[in-house]
């Protein structure tokens, strides 16, 4: 199938298709009771004609529907006129104006107001008052039969009826239909506004932080330099001393580390790749560690793995949800990874205080954190990040006390390593 298929002109064709198809077997039904029930002498060889018109333009129109050709508004409204033509001339040859299914006509009127602009629904208007007041001129008047248990007079009150319960239930269907196709394209745009300013905050971040990474370059520098001169001229002081400036160093050098990926990863354009699993956790959680060396966790992985999407953004994302886990848990946190059907799924549990109902609401939103040294960022990057991969981040409490943080991603081609 097509993209065209979802756009609303292919949708609003394909139902005016399905109500016609139902409206050939009413009409064909209505045929069949003035005939054996009845009993009247009608045309039956136009009207059948008539009908079979409609019938090979809903064949056409059913064949139409699977070309590429998109529909416009002049199409819709040439379809929605073939019916009233139809419709005008089965009643010529059935009373004209006098039949009770002349109310039929309001049908288009209202299909058309609400699929078309307001143009064309009112050149509907007019083209349905044309053929109602020709039909009150030009038409075969029924014939005058009396019936053997209703008179004349209740035959057209039924009919009557009948044209209303045909209408009511065209209506209320087609109204109930665009109702939800409405409902659906609204939720639709909000979810489209919500991604584009949720993109529009990252792209900012991400200007800012290219910004950042340029201008601390300079003062790392500096910094390397004071921290080397100064464990030269430290190096008959106290050890405790020394070992200070070590850890200084080393956390100067790791510093200028992530600078210079930030800055290959963008002449890369982020590109992803795939890589095994266990391999980009043991990566990410060694990457981790050297970040926060008196971090304490436990892992526990499956042997198969399967194989994933991964880039510099996904491991940056892990390594913000762990930092969360620690940072509420303090003491440890225990992280398992597993396959589930056609998802890698890992599993991050900390022994903290849990979540509260205001962090449940609004967990994963921009600049909301409840750390008083956060900046409410973490986990909204991670959030769109793991998002963007076609994955999902959920946050739960636990019974047994404690927080889950649950990272769902797909498996590349459903494989394992």
């Amino acid at each position: 199938m097509n993209i065209l298929s979802s756009l609303p002109g292919h949708i609003q064709l394909r139902r005016l298709a399905n109500l016609r198809s139902l409206t050939v077997a009413a009409q064909l039904f209505a045929l069949w009771l003035a005939w054996r029930v009845l009993k009247l002498d009608l045309s039956w060889i136009a009207m059948l004609l008539g009908i079979a018109l409609l019938a090979a333009v809903n064949l056409l129109t059913l064949l139409r529907l699977r070309s590429a050709r998109p529909v416009n508004n002049p199409e819709l409204f040439a379809q929605l006129s073939v019916d009233v033509v139809v419709l005008s001339l089965l009643l010529y040859y059935a009373g004209g104006s006098t039949n009770p299914f002349v109310s039929l006509y309001l049908l288009p009127l209202v299909i058309a107001a609400a699929t078309l602009p307001a143009a064309y629904t009112w050149s509907m208007a007019a083209l349905t008052t044309a053929c109602y007041s020709w039909l009150m001129i030009y038409h075969i008047p029924l014939p005058q039969k009396e019936m053997e248990m209703d008179n004349p007079f209740n035959v057209h009150v039924m009919g009557m009826w009948m044209g209303f319960v045909i209408s009511a239930m065209v209506v209320a269907s087609f109204v109930v239909r665009m109702a939800n196709a409405v409902r659906s394209r609204d939720e639709l745009l909000a979810e489209v506004r919500e991604e584009i300013l949720r993109n529009e905050r990252i792209v900012a971040l991400g200007t800012q932080a290219a910004g950042a990474a340029h201008e601390l370059g300079t003062p790392l520098s500096t910094m390397a330099v004071v921290i080397h001169e100064l464990q030269h001229a430290s190096s008959s002081e106290p050890s405790e001393l020394h070992d200070s400036l070590s850890l200084l160093d080393e956390q100067v050098r790791i510093c200028r580390r992530i600078l210079d990926k930030m800055l290959s990863n963008a002449q890369e354009n982020g590109a992803s790749r795939l890589q095994a699993a266990d391999e980009f956790m043991a990566e990410v959680l060694n990457e981790w560690q050297l970040l926060r060396p008196a971090a304490q966790y436990r892992y526990k992985g499956e042997e198969r793995m399967p194989v994933i999407s991964v880039d510099v953004t996904l491991r940056a994302a892990l390594m913000n949800l762990l930092n969360n886990a620690m940072d509420a848990s303090k003491l440890e946190i225990k992280i398992s990874a597993l396959c589930n059907g056609t998802q890698f799924i890992v599993e991050i549990r900390d022994e903290g205080p849990g979540l509260s109902e205001e962090v449940t609401l609004k967990a994963g939103s921009a600049f909301f954190t409840t750390k008083p040294e956060g900046r409410g960022l973490g986990l909204f990057l991670a959030n769109a990040t793991i998002e963007r991969m076609g994955g999902t981040v959920r946050l739960y409490n636990r019974e047994g006390g404690g927080a889950t943080t649950e990272i769902s991603l797909p498996i590349a081609n459903g494989g394992a390593s």
